[in-house]
């Protein structure tokens, strides 16, 4: 039983728990027991904080199912090492080293140490930030369903966002707010801060509450935060651009709209894309372009130590720079005056190659068993779904039951990790001390 694999079986432990209690009649808004299959994708969904959805949460689930379902992408926002090593604290008990280095694995951590005082961080970040977007959503939601409904609502969202859920009690997602300043920004917040990674925070943090203690030392941020707050915000206004230029002339999307108003669609479909899963539009009459982008979005995801998938801005960071250090004839890689490991270089490798096998799979599968759906359809909810997103064109219901569960497997391996998934099937790699010779390959 090694790390990867109690990791990837824990995931698989908490969805089956899951599973069973939204199938019991309590679950459901009718009082009847729900479908074992739509249970089953609805628990993988919230647990790998994706969104996809085959019913309808708001009016098919009971407050108790919704509960659940919170619960359920609480714990997968968190991971489930972090919330089991919380729960361990919690009962005041010391965890050993085998512990220690499944945190390090699960929060993608260069050391062991600090463990139990990083999970004391995230913990205390995750409730910051629930905490004040409720209280940013409550006077909207309040004002439009009542007190007792608009509480619920408020904090139903404000933890969806933060996880990277996407799960919306609304029918149309956020499409009845699409103009409302306060929901929009105070989402947006809370998904880009969610899925930015909890050591970006904490490095934030650390800055801030030096210049207001008017400090002399200079804060010197580390790589993973250049890294990771440069290609979030890059990717945040070329998406905005590209919704903005390419869906201004739809009259089902942004055609119809003021010109801020139609800046405010853009830029935030181009941060929920990135794995968060609300949309303020209606995606299923995006232009196939609109949709490309979208899917090329949601494929690169949030960053490392966050709450959303994808393969991440740092691999994608590594790979560019590897390409630009091929084009410009140098040998070494480089990002920010630091030189980039040959292991870093691998494994990003890695994770694209991997990512491309599972995506093209599954869309083959799914093309093979539901031939009447289209192609972009199709690939655009495979790519949502392992890219733990939950944007979809609204053929998620629809598909045959064999495409569900393909879908599910899919946003397992998205939730775990390609490369944590194969470390946890093929057990921990063993040294050796044969080396081979090296010889040149005819390459592009």
């Amino acid at each position: 039983m090694t790390v990867a694999r109690t990791i990837c079986l824990g995931f698989l432990a908490v969805i089956l728990a899951g599973t069973l209690l939204l199938m019991m009649p309590f679950s459901t808004s009718n009082g009847m027991w729900n479908d074992p299959v739509v249970a089953l994708f609805t628990s993988t969904s919230a647990v790998c904080v994706t969104g996809l959805a085959v019913v309808d949460t708001g009016t098919d689930f009971s407050f108790i199912g919704q509960l659940l379902i919170l619960m359920l992408a609480q714990i997968g926002g968190l991971g489930y090492m972090t919330t089991t090593t919380f729960l361990i604290l919690l009962i005041g008990r010391r965890f050993d080293l085998r512990q220690k280095v499944a945190i390090q694995q699960a929060l993608d951590r260069p050391g062991m140490s600090g463990s139990a005082q990083i999970i004391r961080s995230i913990i205390a970040t995750t409730l910051i930030f629930e905490i004040t977007g409720i209280f940013l959503l409550i006077p909207i939601f309040v004002q439009d369903f009542g007190q007792d409904k608009g509480l619920w609502l408020a904090i139903f969202h404000s933890i969806s966002a933060w996880n990277n859920a996407g799960f919306s009690l609304f029918s149309d997602s956020l499409v009845s707010y699409q103009s409302s300043r306060i929901v929009v920004f105070t989402i947006a917040g809370l998904i880009i801060f969610g899925g930015i990674g909890y050591q970006v925070i904490l490095d934030i943090f650390l800055w801030a509450k030096d210049k207001l203690l008017k400090k002399p030392n200079v804060v010197i941020f580390s790589l993973d935060f250049k890294v990771a707050t440069s290609t979030t915000l890059i990717l945040i206004l070329l998406g905005t651009l590209a919704f903005f230029l390419i869906e201004i002339r739809n009259p089902q999307t942004l055609g119809n709209f003021s010109f801020s108003d139609q800046l405010l669609l853009a830029f935030f479909q181009s941060i929920t894309t990135r794995t968060a899963g609300f949309n303020s539009i209606d995606i299923g009459n995006m232009t196939d372009a609109g949709l490309f982008i979208t899917i090329a979005l949601m494929f690169i995801g949030a960053s490392p130590g966050g709450t959303g998938g994808g393969i991440k801005t740092t691999t994608l960071r590594v790979l560019t720079s590897c390409t630009k250090t091929i084009l410009q004839g140098k040998e070494e890689v480089l990002l920010y005056d630091r030189k980039i490991a040959i292991s870093l270089i691998l494994k990003a490798v890695g994770v694209v190659m991997g990512s491309l096998a599972t995506v093209t799979i599954a869309t083959i599968i799914i093309s093979l068993t539901d031939p009447k759906l289209e192609f972009i359809q199709i690939l655009f909810e495979v790519v949502s779904a392992f890219a733990t997103v939950g944007l979809s064109t609204g053929i998620t219901g629809s598909v045959s039951i064999f495409a569900k569960l393909i879908l599910i497997i899919t946003m397992y391996i998205g939730r775990v990790g390609i490369l944590l998934l194969m470390s946890a099937m093929l057990g921990d790699p063993r040294p050796s001390r044969v080396h081979y010779p090296e010889e040149n390959l005819l390459v592009g």
